[in-house]
């Protein structure tokens, strides 16, 4: 062990072993033979042959050629790929095709190579290569394609068993190798949580192959193929694994909204007819809408305006329900008015087209006895992160998978906060006998750094902390953190752009800043209705550029 892991110049190694002790105590019954027997016979190769292959895994590419690789940690990258070719990790004969031997051979060698068959030498590489591909289009070993070249190239041949482990240990796909180090460099710093048997994503090996097919799916979708085949084959899939489920729901979600986009109603009311996924019964409505079938379209809405399933369903069925009952020849609706909110009009000079308007805001209101800070989403958020601390990173089964989590997985789910109901009610329980201040104070300093998923570290500092805590009521702050929690993924954006303190009166005011030509979006109009409801001081901002030198 090293005070640095990064001392050690095998910590890429360390980390990669690190990963499959992890996997074997908390994954044994999930591996198949094949996996348990490569890490049995991976721990008994030479240390070399160790870190050149996880050097490989690590890197982009399947293919390297050896003349590439050096390491000084390894030594001789032939001696240390031997034990690994013999395992039949690296192949020396794995077929490549054209497409394959242009990633690997520099300009020049391709001209040394293929000279007679390239019309213009002087070409730009990629327009030699459908020409080259046409004239040699069956794949051959790197050996034969350049046997005068003086190199060795190594193709690895357990990405995907790699991939599954990478899967395993994240949970995710999108999450890599990287994670350690910069972990190890100190840029990111996680939560260390307690992992009970419960805590994994991933219950069974059919639970494995079937996040590895939906992340297959993900990736045919955003390549452009054909929509109808993916989502069948989506649609087909049903889990017992709730994590599985919503991911399931998610991509068919996506899929619905890009057949939206591109005017494939009928696909787009095919996957939504079937989706659990929040939201999709409001873009149901809505395409029925624009397909003209306004009397589906109403009986839906009505259903849904019954029991919405958020604020943000409720919001739309509000603008929605009218229109369709009008289309339908009923009679005009007169919509509620929102309420009023304190109206503030600015004629500001330009003075750095480069800084944004609520910039410009911020310095115009800014005064030595009333501060204005720039905090958008980033003020209440953190102050709830910090008071709520113990409740979101509370050791539930399938919360957290492993040590580099931002935040619980099941974050944006509806039964995030029922699960936590107890933890959550003890952390509010303290802005009613005013221990919380003294709370969030200690958190800003023991968790300084952290990742969470709603502290904003970079945004919040001691001062703004102190005047926040010194002018917000607690009354405000419980209102705030308890609509976060009714639905954190819509509640926790659309909070107004500026702040402004008063600390000898100990009192505030939110501003919500819109330039010339800009609107307020449909969660900004929640978060001001919800402020006026509640008494809150809370003003929007418009702004006209005035005439330099009028």
């Amino acid at each position: 062990m090293t005070a640095n892991p990064l001392d050690d110049p095998f910590y890429y190694l360390n980390n990669f072993r690190q990963v499959l002790d992890w996997l074997e105590l908390r994954y044994a019954d999930v591996m198949s033979e094949a996996e348990h027997a490569f890490i049995r016979d991976f721990k008994t190769l030479p240390r070399g042959s160790q870190g050149l292959l996880v050097r490989m895994v690590m890197r982009k590419g399947v293919h390297f050629r050896a003349g590439k690789l050096s390491y000084p940690e390894i030594g001789d990258i032939a001696e240390a790929a031997q034990p690994l070719l013999e395992q039949g990790w690296l192949d020396e004969q794995a077929p490549l095709s054209m497409a394959d031997l242009f990633e690997v051979l520099l300009k020049a060698e391709i001209l040394q190579a293929f000279g007679p068959a390239i019309d213009q030498p002087r070409g730009k590489k990629a327009d030699w290569l459908p020409q080259l591909h046409e004239q040699f289009p069956e794949p051959r070993s790197f050996l034969q394609w350049c046997p005068a070249l003086a190199d060795r190239l190594f193709s690895l041949t357990l990405m995907d068993l790699c991939d599954r482990f990478r899967l395993m240990f994240f949970g995710n796909l999108y999450q890599d190798w990287s994670e350690f180090v910069l972990a190890d460099l100190g840029i990111f710093t996680y939560e260390k949580v307690e992992f009970s048997a419960d805590s994994r994503g991933l219950r069974s090996r059919a639970d494995v192959d079937a996040c590895l097919f939906l992340h297959d799916c993900q990736l045919s979708f955003e390549a452009g193929e054909p929509l109808e085949p993916i989502v069948e084959q989506v649609a087909a899939l049903h889990f017992d694994n709730p994590w599985l489920q919503r991911r399931r729901g998610k991509l068919l979600f996506q899929i619905g909204q890009y057949c939206e986009r591109i005017g494939e109603f009928a696909l787009a009311l095919k996957i939504y007819r079937d989706c659990a996924y929040p939201g999709a019964r409001l873009r149901m409505i809505r395409v029925l809408e624009r397909s003209t079938e306004y009397a589906l379209a109403l009986e839906l809405a009505v259903i849904a305006e019954q029991a919405p399933e958020t604020a943000t369903e409720q919001q739309g069925l509000q603008r929605v329900l009218p229109r369709l009952r009008r289309k339908l020849g009923g009679p005009p609706i007169k919509r509620t008015a929102p309420g009023l909110v304190e109206r503030l009009d600015l004629h500001l000079p330009r003075l750095d087209p480069a800084l944004s308007v609520e910039y410009h805001v911020q310095a115009h209101l800014h005064e030595e006895a009333g501060p204005v800070h720039y905090v958008e989403n980033s003020l209440i958020n953190s102050l709830f992160g910090l008071l709520c601390w113990p409740a979101i990173f509370a050791p539930l089964p399938g919360a957290f998978f492993h040590p580099f989590q931002r935040g619980p997985v099941d974050l944006l789910n509806e039964d995030f906060q029922p699960r936590r109901a107890e933890l959550f009610q003890a952390c509010l329980a303290e802005l009613d006998d005013g221990r919380y201040a003294d709370t969030i104070r200690a958190r800003f300093a023991a968790k300084w750094g952290v990742q969470s998923p709603f502290v904003f570290w970079g945004a919040l500092n001691q001062e703004l902390l102190e005047q926040a805590l010194a002018c917000l009521p607690a009354e405000h702050l419980k209102h705030w953190f308890s609509r976060l929690l009714l639905d954190i993924k819509a509640n926790r954006a659309g909070m107004p752009d500026l702040i402004q303190f008063w600390p000898q009166h100990k009192t505030y005011r939110m501003i919500e800043v819109k330039g010339p030509g800009d609107r307020l979006q449909d969660n900004q109009l929640r978060w001001l209705e919800f402020c006026h409801t509640h008494r809150m001081p809370v003003a929007v901002c418009y702004v006209q550029w005035a005439e330099q030198g009028a």
